[in-house]
């Protein structure tokens, strides 16, 4: 659906058409940019599912937006309750918005065992979107980090177990995760011939609340300090999950800023490193993330229709 008008950049909350008669799940919307971009699509008339671990900070946001927004309960941290809040939706989904992340200065881990980062930021939004893709219309849009850009996988020791941990590799590893998720999922949904599309955004610099943690303890106090003076707010920083989510946006793409080399400034859509798109490693991910959840992709691939003469 074109509905930016053929638009690739957005610019302003103000430009976001009307969502009347869409369904959208976004998860950590409780606050920070998932917060301001469900307000701003229930704001155009979407139905909003914010899926939130904290219920009063989840009702708290549902409280500051107009129209139809509901709260339910979800823990990317968690398995059991990734598969119980997907069991209770019933109805067609037109686009889900894996937005929830975590970032961490020491090692911790999912009630499933996972590394929280790796477990929050990619583990959780895959079984998420594998357990509700037959029920999604229109897209799946994934929010990933620019910090994916110095990382890399490691798929030898993918949850620090044998590596002394360094927070930002940890979290690179997990944002690039996503965009390799991105990748194989839009080929995978290419094969089944669906109509649905797989985005990812990254938000730029952005002041939310969510607090860097590199784990170099100089660093971190600097970030804190001069984030208010140079980034851009929650609503910036949702401009390109927006554009992401209701653009007229490619397939596979990622939004982000356009401006101060991705910092902040309009969103717009662009493509992403070739190690966030090398189809070797996004599949061999694809496969330890279905043996890790224990979920799979539940679309069959399209057989093509016989051509009559050739019959």
């Amino acid at each position: 659906m074109d509905t930016f008008g053929g638009m690739h950049t957005l610019a302003s909350l103000s430009q976001v058409p009307d969502q009347t008669g869409r369904t959208v799940i976004v998860t950590g919307a409780g606050s920070g940019i998932g917060r301001a971009a469900a307000a701003a699509l229930a704001a155009r008339g979407a139905r909003l599912v914010l899926a939130v671990r904290d219920q009063d900070k989840g009702r708290a946001a549902a409280a500051s937006m107009t129209g139809q927004v509901e709260v339910r309960p979800l823990d990317l941290g968690s398995l059991a309750s990734i598969r119980d809040f997907a069991a209770g939706v019933d109805g067609p989904v037109d686009v889900l918005v894996n937005n929830a992340g975590t970032m961490t200065d020491s090692l911790h881990h999912t009630a499933d065992g996972f590394e929280l980062q790796l477990g929050v930021n990619h583990l959780g939004p895959f079984a998420l979107t594998n357990l509700l893709l037959d029920r999604i219309t229109g897209r799946v849009v994934s929010v990933s980090s620019a910090a994916y850009r110095s990382a890399q996988i490691d798929f030898d020791d993918l949850q620090w177990e044998r590596r002394p941990y360094a927070p930002f590799g940890a979290y690179g590893q997990s944002k690039l995760a996503t965009l390799l998720f991105t990748t194989e999922l839009q080929r995978r949904l290419n094969l089944a011939g669906s109509s649905v599309t797989a985005t990812a955004a990254h938000p730029g610099w952005a002041s939310t609340g969510f607090r860097i943690t590199s784990g170099n303890r100089l660093l971190d106090t600097l970030a804190a300090a001069v984030t208010p003076l140079l980034a851009h707010g929650p609503e910036g920083g949702a401009l390109p999950t927006l554009l992401a989510a209701v653009g007229d946006v490619p397939a596979g793409s990622l939004a982000g800023p356009s401006r101060f080399g991705g910092v902040r400034g309009p969103a717009t859509a662009g493509g992403t490193s070739a190690a966030a798109t090398d189809p070797d490693a996004a599949a061999r991910l694809w496969d330890v993330s279905e043996r890790l959840t224990g979920t799979r992709f539940p679309l069959t691939r399209a057989v093509p229709t016989p051509d009559p003469s050739e019959v």
